[in-house]
C-alpha cells in the first residue's frame, strides 16, 4: 500500500483536544486581548505538543490581519537605525509578526510613497522615524490612522499626531551636553544645529540655549548656525568660521556626522583637539569611537527603542491600549578626547 501522506495540524485540530472553538484558538494564537492568559497557555501548549505550524495566508483570512509590520525609516547607512531595527525584529518575532521596512532617503515624497505601499499591502501597524519635513505628511499619518491601522513614532517624531511616541529627552540631553562643555572652560560656544523643520532640531537647540544663558554665556546669531545633517555640512561651516576669522572654542552639533564633519575641517586647517577647539555630539554613532580623537557624543538606548516601540504597536493591533502615550527613555553622555583628557559618563541630572 502506498504511504500515507502525514497530515498538517490544523487549528480544528489543536480546537478539538482542547474542546473549545476555533475562533478561540485563532485569537489566542494572535495573542488577542480577548482571550485569557490561562486558555491561551493552553492553546501553546496543545499547538506545541500537535506540531502544528501557523499558515499565514489562512490566519490572515480568519483574522483579518497580514501578521506584518511596516516600517519607515529615514536611511540605513549609519548604524543608528539597524541597532533600532534589531530590537524591533527580536519583539516583533517573538510576537509571530515579520517586518516590512522601507527607507525615506530624508525626502517626505518618497515616504509618502512608502507608508502607501505599506497600506496597500495591508499592514497592522506601521512603525515610522520620520524625514526632516514630517509635517508635509501629517495628513496621510491622519489618514492612516482613521482607517483603523495604528502608527507608533519613534526617535523622529510628528508632534502634531496623536499618536504613540517613543523618544529621549533630547532637550534635557543637549542641555547635559553643552553644560560639560561649559564646565570644561570653553567660553566661545557654536551649535551646529539640523533641519528647521525637524522637532529633534529646536529641542536640541532649546537644550543648548538653557545651558548657555544659565551659564551667562553669549548667545546671539553667530551662536547658532544651520549647518544641515550630514559630514559635509558639518566640514563646510566649520571651515567658513575658521577662515573667516570666528573660529569656536567648542562646537555641540546636532548629530555625530557633523561633528564629525566639523573635526575633519578643523585637523586639515591645522587645529587641535580639544585645545583649540573641542566637538560635542549626539546620538553615539560607531564612527563616534573610531575618529581620532573620539568623539564626545549623547548615547541613545537605540535597542531598547526598538523593542519598545515594537511593544507599543502590537498592543495597539490588539487592542490593549487606548492611549496615546509619550514614552521617555533614559539617555547618557559619553565624555570622550574631542571633548576632555579625562574620560567619563554622565547621566542626566536634573536641569
Amino acid at each position: 500500500m502506498p504511504e500515507t501522506t502525514k497530515k498538517h495540524t490544523t487549528i480544528k485540530d489543536i480546537a478539538k483536544k482542547l474542546g473549545i472553538s476555533t475562533s478561540t484558538v485563532s485569537r489566542a494564537l494572535s495573542d488577542s486581548w480577548e482571550i485569557k492568559k490561562e486558555t491561551r497557555e493552553l492553546v501553546l501548549k496543545a499547538a506545541a505538543e500537535l506540531n502544528y505550524h501557523p499558515n499565514p495566508m489562512a490566519i490572515g483570512l480568519v483574522t483579518k490581519r497580514s501578521h506584518t509590520i511596516g516600517l519607515c525609516v529615514p536611511e540605513l547607512v549609519h548604524s543608528f537605525f539597524p541597532k533600532i531595527i534589531t530590537g524591533m525584529q527580536r519583539t516583533l518575532s517573538e510576537a509571530g509578526y515579520t517586518i516590512l521596512i522601507t527607507t525615506s532617503d530624508e525626502s517626505y515624497e518618497t515616504e509618502r510613497k512608502n507608508l502607501l505601499l505599506l497600506k496597500q499591502n495591508l499592514v497592522d501597524g506601521i512603525l515610522i522615524s520620520t524625514t526632516s519635513e514630517s509635517h508635509r505628511n501629517a495628513d496621510l499619518y491622519n489618514e492612516i490612522l482613521n482607517s483603523g491601522t495604528p502608527i507608533v513614532f519613534f526617535n523622529r517624531v510628528c508632534s502634531k499626531i496623536d499618536a504613540p511616541k517613543v523618544v529621549i529627552d533630547d532637550t534635557r540631553m543637549a542641555y547635559i551636553a553643552v553644560k560639560h562643555l561649559i564646565e570644561q572652560g570653553y567660553e566661545k560656544i557654536v551649535h551646529m544645529a539640523g533641519p528647521r523643520d525637524l522637532d529633534l532640531t529646536k529641542l536640541r537647540l532649546e537644550g543648548f540655549l538653557k545651558a548657555m544663558k544659565e551659564s551667562g554665556r553669549t548667545v546671539d546669531e553667530s551662536s547658532v548656525i544651520d549647518t544641515g545633517m550630514f559630514i559635509d555640512d558639518g566640514a563646510r561651516e566649520m571651515e567658513r568660521l575658521i577662515k573667516c576669522g570666528a573660529k569656536p572654542d567648542a562646537v555641540f552639533a546636532f548629530n555625530d556626522p557633523v561633528a564629525i564633519g566639523a573635526m575633519k575641517a578643523a585637523k586639515k586647517l591645522g587645529l587641535r583637539i580639544p585645545q583649540d577647539t573641542a566637538f560635542a555630539g549626539f546620538s553615539e554613532s560607531k564612527s563616534a569611537l573610531i575618529v581620532e580623537p573620539a568623539l564626545t557624543s549623547v548615547a541613545q538606548p537605540l535597542s531598547q527603542m526598538g523593542e519598545v516601540a515594537a511593544r507599543c504597536i502590537i498592543d495597539k493591533i490588539n487592542g490593549r491600549d487606548a492611549s496615546n502615550p509619550a514614552i521617555v527613555l533614559d539617555a547618557r553622555l559619553n565624555i570622550r578626547d574631542s571633548s576632555a583628557v579625562r574620560c567619563q559618563n554622565l547621566m542626566p541630572t536634573d536641569m
